[in-house]
């Protein structure tokens, strides 16, 4: 198949930023001083909060922080680049550096590899000469992770060992680029897990287990059915119509394809942009779209969404 880029031009462009607060971008400001200042609260009150409303709330917080990470990517303009990074770089989230994020992230964006294993990296597709030599244990895990249940269950687990062995391998092969940015961001941790364990007197166990790892799965909730495999890159990502809780959640990343053609836009201003192009929005992404996260549940708690192996060889560009 030759090479074809994503038809951005097909999807018009939302219009500018008009007025003051949103060229402020006062609503990223009022969600970055929400989740901070909620997570401060949370942590000092924790032992006065029942452990059930803990986990709820840490785990949406984390998750919430990890939107913003990705808004601090793509978006957040008005600020130097160095300045919103270095605001969303505390690691609350307590397992992924935002550097790798960040870097892992940009090389994702290159639509013409989505979904391809090897250059998309997050995509869950293996190549079948992969998959041909998994046993039967193993493909039985990744089907599982193919269901909405096995995605929250055993999805984390999967993504820390995906990304053990990535940074693990290079320091076999004594490749030490990521050094510097795994002692930063334990320095960061270390001064995190104090504030938890010390001022909050929650167990270092007890974040991970009640807030990282259910922040975790639920960060995989809105990246269950963003991506697929289609003919041309458009196809290949998804619309969730979600309610206010969910997008807000999810800074409307839920909307994906308006984010793949416009990364730069910012996340309070994703709905009005699929709103106003809805119908070129679904016949450019081929009608990938579902109403909500309940449907996807209906659809695929306990059954796999597809089988992860891609169907063809990625083409080359040109060809």
């Amino acid at each position: 198949m030759a090479y074809r880029p994503v038809r951005k031009e097909l999807s018009p462009a939302p219009p500018a930023l008009s007025r003051w607060w949103e060229r402020a971008e006062v609503p990223t400001w009022l969600v970055f001083a929400a989740i901070y200042g909620g997570w401060i609260l949370l942590i000092v009150n924790a032992n006065r909060i029942p452990w059930p409303l803990f986990s709820l709330a840490g785990a949406w917080l984390v998750t919430w922080h990890f939107s913003l990470q990705h808004e601090a990517i793509h978006g957040w303009l008005s600020l130097p680049r160095w300045l919103r990074h270095a605001l969303v770089w505390p690691p609350i989230g307590g397992w992924l550096p935002f550097e790798l994020y960040r870097r892992s992230h940009s090389q994702h964006h290159r639509d013409v590899d989505l979904t391809y294993p090897g250059f998309d990296t997050e995509s869950v597709y293996h190549k079948p000469e992969d998959w041909a030599r998994y046993s039967p244990a193993w493909r039985a895990v990744l089907m599982f992770n193919q269901t909405l249940l096995g995605r929250l269950l055993i999805g984390p687990l999967l993504r820390l060992r995906k990304l053990v062995l990535i940074e693990g391998g290079m320091l076999v092969r004594g490749d030490f680029r990521n050094l510097g940015i795994w002692l930063r961001f334990f320095a960061g941790l270390a001064v995190v897990l104090w504030f938890v364990s010390g001022v909050g007197h929650v167990p270092v166990w007890k974040y991970y287990l009640l807030v990282v790892y259910p922040g975790f799965s639920l960060g995989l909730l809105r990246a269950f059915i963003e991506h697929r495999w289609g003919e041309h890159p458009e196809e290949r990502v998804a619309i969730v119509e979600s309610n206010w809780v969910f997008g807000l959640l999810f800074l409307w990343n839920n909307i994906h394809v308006v984010h793949h053609l416009h990364p730069s836009l910012p996340w309070f201003r994703i709905p009005a942009a699929w709103r106003g192009a809805r119908a070129e929005l679904l016949a450019l992404n081929g009608h990938y779209r579902f109403a909500g996260y309940g449907e996807i549940a209906r659809a695929w708690l306990l059954r796999p969404v597809f089988v992860p192996v891609h169907p063809e060889p990625r083409p080359e560009q040109g060809a």
